[in-house]
């Protein structure tokens, strides 16, 4: 997935679940690392805490040579205030992802914290 316009920015925070997704499944890391701010912190589960893009491209790259793909799940509504939204998807095995995501100075929504399970 190279085409600039699979590449469109989230407009909504509640699309950048789905778009992670969606690039994760078509093999498209860059994609999927437009969708976090430069700083973003990812909390994987392994016990440490990955900050910036440079650092989650490499946690994507070892998830994509496992072959292991991202589950689709039960989007909850996002719960916005202010240019802040709390994103969260409650998954088919029962874990619930939950993330925060930030309004950008043109409108469009990042990921600024993502944790994969809360339970």
């Amino acid at each position: 997935m190279s085409d600039a316009a699979s590449r469109e920015p989230a407009r909504d925070p509640q699309d950048l679940e789905r778009m992670l997704i969606e690039r994760q499944w078509a093999g498209d890391i860059e994609g999927m690392l437009a969708l976090f701010e430069p700083d973003a912190v990812v909390d994987s589960g392994a016990g440490e805490l990955t900050r910036g893009r440079e650092a989650i491209c490499g946690l994507f790259e070892k998830s994509f040579a496992t072959g292991l793909k991202f589950q689709r799940g039960e989007r909850r509504p996002a719960l916005v205030n202010g240019n802040l939204a709390l994103t969260s998807t409650k998954l088919p095995d029962g874990g619930i992802t939950t993330e925060v995501a930030r309004r950008q100075n043109d409108g469009t929504w990042l990921w600024v914290i993502d944790r994969y399970s809360v339970t």
